[in-house]
């Protein structure tokens, strides 16, 4: 394998710092001495924070959606129901270790500054849309297989990202009205009834097949 390249080696060390210190207090000196190269290099790479966070948001995307795939492969040697793949697929989009904190930080970082930032709404755009892919795809899958009852894959994918922003932010604040098995329940339970498999999706069975 090679080593990564000191542009990645950048975005890296972003993502810990956004995460840990947030965009604003982040410092470029503090970024290259993590990343283990100069400051002039980084700004060669990044002029702006809001290049640097929407970079930093999309390598981290790139990160997590190769551990997805990996996951999505040993689903593909035992796949059980596709039910409970979606139960997988909202439990890895929640809150619920620290790795998926830190992206769910990163998340609530680009969406405050893409309030103020227009630039960035293009980035969290693109995001949101191959989250709804993956979705989609997944829901599909279920409805040509007899599974799921009839729906529009889009609009149920849209609902599944709102309730998972929804429900999964009060969890990362530590809302004790929403930990976060509260929070998976009320999404499974939306989301089972959307595709007519009863009243809440399998998490449990989802969870002991990939044990």
């Amino acid at each position: 394998m090679s080593e990564p390249s000191g542009r990645e080696r950048i975005l890296a060390a972003a993502v810990d710092r956004i995460a840990s210190d947030g965009i604003d207090d982040v410092r470029i000196a503090r970024i290259a001495m993590d990343a283990g190269v100069s400051t002039a290099l980084v700004h060669y790479h990044f002029e702006t924070r809001e290049a640097l966070l929407g970079e930093a948001l999309e390598y981290s995307f790139e990160h997590a959606a190769d551990l997805r795939m990996g996951e999505e492969d040993e689903l593909a040697e035992d796949p059980g129901t596709h039910a409970e793949r979606i139960a997988i697929m909202v439990e890895q989009c929640l809150p619920g270790s620290p790795s998926r904190e830190r992206d769910w930080v990163l998340w609530v970082e680009l969406w405050l500054r893409a309030v103020r930032h227009p630039e960035l709404r293009p980035t969290a755009e693109k995001l949101y849309a191959r989250m709804r892919e993956w979705f989609a795809a997944a829901i599909a899958a279920g409805i040509a297989d007899g599974e799921f009852a009839r729906c529009d894959p889009e609009a149920v994918a849209d609902r599944a990202l709102a309730l998972i922003d929804g429900f999964g932010v009060r969890a990362l604040l530590g809302d004790s009205e929403m930990p976060l098995d509260r929070a998976r329940r009320e999404i499974g339970a939306v989301l089972a009834r959307d595709l007519g498999v009863g009243d809440q999706l399998p998490f449990s069975a989802a969870s002991s097949s990939r044990a």
